[in-house]
């Protein structure tokens, strides 16, 4: 069959002998059609090989129901469980992703092709954006949900777990564990989620009496973290090197671990105790046996899909920020205090 010779909805609705309106509504989901009518236009538009037009009904409907979706990287296993999830909840409500790569430090530049394809909203992981950018998708109407970030004094909405919290969960248990010497390796700089696990950190440690043993840059990186890891550990004798470390997430704490063991030859957590933070699938595999603070993904994706299309539905843009907790989950890879036993699975 020839593009110009494709079936439209008028060729099924006759074939049918249904009204067009009828045939809409069929394909349309969540729309009301009673079972013969819906039997009958499936029918048709099977015998026909008719497929509905999504991007031609999108310039009627003024809604294209795709939601640009927004990574800085991959590489960490935490992001493309929430892309699946997000996907998965977005599909569940006649909405569909369309991902795209930005690069490291900012979307402003992928963000402007993002516009050019009229999406019904954005959701920003792993990434950050211009408050210039910001305000002008706010003034298109264009609704910006950031996920596990924030940005302060943004006008776009924002869903986090509790980092600060988080931090100072870390920091408690760690001083209760009874280590004297507590590092930090930090994520990328300018993130949100590492500022907040940092000045959590230090908040325990400070209400303890004690300061930090000394930090580094891991950059969320795999491999700058076993960089920071190597120049933090080796050539130490103990006085002289931490005896925990707290890594801003579990993608760079998997790294630290992996030298320590396998370049440095020291025991975890007997030498020293590692600490990741957001509980991925690779934390609780018996090689790692990761000790984290877990980022409760679902409800993150659900409150970020909830707002989202609350505004696309309302055709409003309106700040709204979602801080959900998380919980310390105890492995074998740090020291535990007395009276604390390991995490259940």
């Amino acid at each position: 069959m020839t593009r110009k010779s494709r079936p439209t909805s008028a060729d099924v609705a006759r074939l049918a002998n249904v009204s067009q309106s009828a045939v809409s509504r069929t394909f349309t989901l969540g729309a009301s059609v009673a079972p013969e009518t819906k039997r009958k236009v499936l029918e048709a538009a099977k015998s026909l090989g008719y497929r509905p037009n999504a991007f031609a009904r999108s310039l009627i409907t003024r809604n294209s129901r795709i939601i640009a979706v927004v990574l800085a990287y991959l590489d960490n296993s935490f992001y493309p469980r929430v892309l699946e999830l997000l996907s998965r909840g977005l599909q569940r409500k006649g909405y569909h992703v369309m991902l795209f790569l930005a690069a490291p430090g900012g979307a402003d530049d992928v963000l402007q092709e993002i516009l050019q394809y009229q999406v019904a909203g954005i959701l920003m992981a792993s990434a950050t954006l211009s408050s210039v950018l910001a305000k002008e998708c706010e003034a298109a109407g264009i609704p910006i949900v950031l996920f596990n970030r924030y940005i302060p004094g943004s006008p776009n909405s924002s869903v986090t777990s509790d980092n600060y919290a988080g931090g100072v969960a870390v920091g408690e248990f760690l001083v209760a564990a009874g280590h004297e010497r507590i590092a930090y390796i930090a994520g990328a700089s300018d993130a949100s989620t590492n500022k907040d696990r940092w000045a959590g950190l230090i908040k325990a440690l400070s209400e303890a009496g004690r300061a930090c043993w000394g930090q580094a840059d891991g950059a969320y990186s795999y491999d700058r973290a076993a960089q920071a890891a190597r120049e933090m550990f080796s050539d130490r004798a103990p006085p002289d090197r931490p005896d925990a470390v707290f890594v801003a997430n579990d993608h760079m704490a998997l790294a630290v671990m992996d030298v320590l063991r396998h370049e440095l030859r020291l025991k975890v957590p007997e030498d020293v105790s590692v600490v990741g933070y957001d509980d991925v699938p690779q934390a609780a595999w018996p090689a790692y046996d990761l000790t984290t603070v877990e980022q409760a993904v679902e409800p993150m994706v659900d409150a970020a899909i909830n707002i989202l299309l609350g505004q696309v539905s309302n055709e409003r843009v309106q700040r709204h920020n979602v801080v959900i907790p998380g919980d310390l989950v105890l492995r074998g890879s740090a020291r535990l205090p007395g009276g604390l036993a390991r995490t259940m699975p």
